[in-house]
């Protein structure tokens, strides 16, 4: 009986990404020998090349990198929350001030 292969992708650092794209654009080298001396497709070498052009040296993050964005929404996220727990204190102690008590 033969045995049954995965499909499992291959996931390669930043480090690998970047040179892989180095070669082509300052090393000469085609894109599809690269690809065939890395044992990987040509449209995996293609889509790093677009990411690298569009973003540089910020192009491959990593796993679990938050991006710029992506921090953003989260500080911006915990910011509102603390402003609607704030309104919500300041509701409550403006209803006891109101009633002539104090606590």
């Amino acid at each position: 009986m033969e045995e049954v292969k995965r499909n499992k992708m291959k996931r390669f650092d930043k480090d690998f990404k970047l040179s892989a794209v180095k070669m082509i654009t300052e090393g000469g080298h085609k894109a599809c020998e690269v690809a065939r001396s890395l044992d990987i497709h040509p449209n995996m070498i293609y889509s790093w090349k677009r990411k690298f052009a569009n973003s540089g040296e910020k192009a491959f993050p990593g796993k679990g990198h938050l991006t710029e964005l992506a921090a953003l929404r989260r500080e911006l996220r915990e910011v509102q929350m603390e402003r609607d727990i704030l309104k919500k204190a300041v509701g409550i102690f403006s209803k006891t001030t109101e009633n002539g008590s104090s606590l």
